[in-house]
């Protein structure tokens, strides 16, 4: 049998050492019989070695991992047996010096007067080209990576671009205004995270674009989330992202706020909006930096700064129990406060003027000053709406103006407004706590009891009371 399978390969010898396959021919028990020289190069097996031995205990007894691979589950072997043809990838043969390499294989049974009388195996070593699909999956998902974050960067840019209206807000030269640009420009050049305080309306995100513009991340992204925008549930999507079918109607797997804003500033604007599990959630990702995505389990690890903004009381929602202690102190790194208006009104001259000439290139007019009795109303009005509302005005008066000079009676729409009285926070919580006293007809312990609805401890209620001065009247 052995003299007949090697008369066979001896018709196609010379062709058969020439080509740079491996090739084995070996007869129905699994000897060989044939062993080309590109086989012998590639294994480190000599044609002396193997000739007349079991293939299969030199060069294919284990899978890549070490198990034992029976003989009688080698594909090689099982062709000389029941002469079916088989194309096999996924393996690995072993060398003379005990490593391994990749192969994909084909088998073919030899046959004589319709009898098998053994099988021919020809492989190729296929390192190489795993490494490169595997060095193209890599470029792939870097690709992948990259148009998501410059998709994502695009967005924001348009958005940013939407919604501009100059840098006006910080403009001017009020002691109060010098300041806070003196504490920018000083925080700016740190990582600290900052919080943003002030009333709707002040410029609060033009501040945190000032920052950012003026730090050393200023050429990676700024991200903004509003989180009064989106449920609680939808909030955490955006923030930290989600795995494919996380939930319903998630199915792809998304990039999250923070992963956009990977080694940029994120800018968590409303943050008094947060649920306590988004709070909690947050601090984490403020302690150590990283996070998973809902819905799954890898850790994401990100080098983000962190700017927050807020028109809410922080103390006062402690308090209540509404947000987190732990949180506020690691939000009020640095906090700057953003002056209303109406503090500083020997600004809106310089302000105006900035606004008008944002205007001018947005509405296509040309207008070039404001007149002396319109800006003297304009400075005698006390501005609950901030600086956004000073924009709408003045953006309403020059759609109407026909001439150069806006010149506008804004005496009907500018009563004198009474400023706002500022509580402190202690006048905050003797006003809340007297509140519920009343409501609970100042009974203090119990199930219906004052400390019960306050979510206190009786004692830490009646010490509350006493620092405050809470007394019955009557």
């Amino acid at each position: 049998m052995d003299k007949e399978i090697k008369a066979y390969l001896a018709d196609s010898e010379l062709l058969l050492n020439a080509v740079g396959e491996g090739i084995y021919g070996l007869d129905t028990q699994g000897r060989a019989i044939f062993i080309n020289p590109a086989a012998e190069a590639m294994t480190g097996w000599s044609y002396a070695e193997l000739l007349g031995q079991n293939i299969h205990q030199f060069h294919h007894h284990s899978y890549s991992n070490g198990e034992p691979y029976p003989a009688c589950e080698c594909k090689i072997f099982n062709t000389a047996l029941d002469g079916i043809s088989r194309q096999v990838s996924g393996e690995v043969f072993w060398r003379k010096d005990g490593s391994n390499f990749p192969v994909e294989y084909t088998t073919r049974a030899v046959y004589k007067n319709n009898h098998i009388i053994g099988a021919v195996a020809v492989f190729r070593d296929v390192s190489q080209q795993q490494q490169i699909e595997l060095a193209l999956r890599s470029a792939l998902e870097n690709v992948q990576s990259l148009t998501e974050q410059l998709q994502a960067e695009n967005t924001y840019l348009q958005n940013e671009l939407a919604q501009e209206w100059s840098s006006a807000g910080l403009v001017g030269s009020s002691p109060i205004i010098t300041k806070m640009l003196a504490q920018v420009e000083l925080v700016a050049q740190t990582d600290s995270t900052v919080l943003i305080l002030g009333e709707n309306g002040t410029g609060k995100e033009l501040v945190a674009r000032n920052i950012h513009a003026l730090s050393q991340r200023k050429n990676s992204t700024m991200v903004k989330v509003n989180c009064a925008a989106f449920t609680p549930s939808l909030l955490e999507s955006e923030l930290f992202g989600h795995e494919k079918g996380a939930f319903t109607g998630a199915t792809e797997r998304r990039k999250g706020r923070f992963e956009l804003a990977n080694d940029g500033t994120l800018f968590l604007d409303e943050i008094g909006e947060l649920s306590m599990a988004a709070q909690g959630k947050l601090l984490r990702v403020l302690q150590e930096q990283e996070f998973e995505r809902v819905g799954g389990s890898e850790t994401v690890k990100v080098n983000i700064r962190v700017i927050a903004a807020t028109n809410r009381d922080l103390s006062a929602m402690i308090t209540q129990g509404t947000f987190r202690i732990d949180l506020f102190y690691r939000l009020n790194v640095f906090p700057v406060t953003v002056p209303p208006l109406r503090e500083r009104q020997e600004d809106i001259p310089l302000l105006s003027q900035a606004i008008i000439s944002t205007l001018n290139k947005t509405l296509g007019k040309n207008i070039s000053a404001i007149s002396n009795r319109s800006l003297t109303q304009l400075m005698q009005y006390q501005w609950p709406g901030n600086i956004r509302e000073l924009q709408n005005v003045l953006e309403r008066e020059i759609i109407l103006t026909k001439s150069t000079i806006l010149n506008f009676n804004f005496k009907t729409s500018s009563k004198s407004l009474t400023p706002p009285v500022i509580e402190t926070l202690a006048q905050v919580e003797t006003r809340y706590i007297l509140s519920v006293l009343k409501a609970c007809k100042w009974r203090i312990g119990g199930e219906i009891g004052a400390a019960k609805h306050l979510g206190l401890p009786e004692s830490t209620l009646r010490s509350r009371m006493s620092k405050l001065k809470i007394v019955r009247s009557n």
